[in-house]
């Protein structure tokens, strides 16, 4: 008689306690992964705030260093949370650095040259700052010309008008200098605390709702993972690809109002010297928090541990190239070990769960083959 499957004695139907084992393993491998990435950077800005602290006892770990710290890094953390909306949808914009520019050589001139009242020019330049970026919005998904290509002319376009307005010179307010109002929403405290830094906050809270809790951020961030998908399920993919755009020439508008407020003198290039930083913070934001996806809270992340570090290297006495360099070898690192960290993920065979971050769910779907 043969013997029955079901028997005790079988060898087939007995546990196999290695094949669990190796289980657990690759699954307490991948949680330990995945919390950190989600939390590296974070842990990486308290570790750098203490080894800085611990170099530089009398001057890192003060109130002074730290308000330094907050209204310094305003501006970039304002322009990194602007560069994260289009990142969100897949795109790229290169004219936000001349978008900056732009913006706060117009605050200026519409207030010294043309004698607007501030908050009218404020408002005037945040509206173009919108329209800016709805024609960019146009240009790229109407136009069909490449992010990439379709910004960088656009934002050419835009420091030519900066240089038409300015004639290549500053903008240098009169003898009475600007309106104490004006100056006062960059140089103003509250709570002890440089008001700039409240900003952040503010737009952080903002962005985190639009993209994690409402349809539009959802909708994105599909058009972002997979735009034909977003079309065939009946996503409007051009009309939010405008929107995002549009939201993103807001905040620049808005950062080119601050920094007009900051440097109180129109500079026809200052702007430029805001592009690489705001895309760094954006993109080594994306390896946080929600590891795969640009997303506000990891953006604000990503520009305090930079804000941090380049402070520090700044006060151990370090050259004026360090910071691009710091800049640039930052977002190098970070997103080679998130990249090398999503394929051992999959190497091993850790699952991506359905609603996942939409990069790793494509990298997951291009790695085993799947539609």
């Amino acid at each position: 008689m043969t013997p029955s499957s079901s028997s005790p004695s079988s060898p087939s139907s007995s546990p196999s306690p290695p094949s669990t084992e190796s289980s657990r393993r690759a699954r307490s491998g991948h949680l330990h992964a995945h919390f950190l990435g989600r939390y590296g950077l974070l842990a990486l800005t308290a570790l750098l705030f203490l080894i800085f602290s611990v170099a530089l006892p009398d001057t890192f770990p003060t109130r002074d260093n730290v308000s330094s710290i907050l209204s310094t890094q305003s501006i970039t953390a304002v322009m990194a949370l602007g560069a994260t909306i289009c990142i969100a949808g897949g795109k790229f914009d290169l004219s936000i650095g001349y978008g900056l520019g732009l913006a706060h050589v117009m605050v200026l001139y519409l207030i010294v040259d043309e004698g607007w009242p501030w908050p009218l020019a404020c408002l005037t330049v945040v509206l173009g700052g919108t329209l800016a970026g709805a024609v960019n919005g146009v240009i790229v998904e109407f136009a069909r010309i490449d992010a990439f290509i379709a910004t960088l002319g656009t934002g050419s376009m835009m420091y030519a008008v900066t240089g038409w307005i300015t004639d290549g010179s500053r903008i240098v307010p009169g003898p009475d200098g600007l309106p104490a109002a004006f100056t006062g929403i960059y140089d103003s405290r509250f709570l002890g605390l440089p008001l700039p830094a409240f900003y952040v906050l503010g737009l952080v809270v903002v962005l985190w709702l639009v993209l994690e809790r409402l349809p539009f951020g959802r909708y994105l961030y599909v058009i972002g993972s997979n735009p034909r998908a977003a079309a065939m399920i009946g996503i409007p993919t051009h009309r939010y690809c405008v929107y995002a755009f549009s939201a993103s020439g807001t905040v620049v508008g808005f950062a080119g109002v601050l920094l007009a407020a900051q440097q109180q003198i129109g500079n026809p290039s200052v702007g430029l010297d805001y592009l690489l930083p705001a895309f760094v913070g954006a993109l080594l934001g994306s390896t946080a928090i929600k590891p795969g996806r640009a997303n506000a809270v990891g953006t604000l992340v990503a520009v305090t541990v930079l804000a941090v570090g380049l402070a520090g290297i700044g006060q151990l006495g370090a050259e004026f190239w360090a910071t691009p360099l710091f800049n640039g070898g930052t977002l190098l690192i970070a997103v080679g070990l998130a990249g090398y960290s999503a394929r051992r993920r999959l190497r091993t065979g850790a699952a991506v769960p359905p609603d996942g971050p939409p990069a790793e769910r494509a990298a997951a779907a291009a790695d085993d083959g799947s539609p």
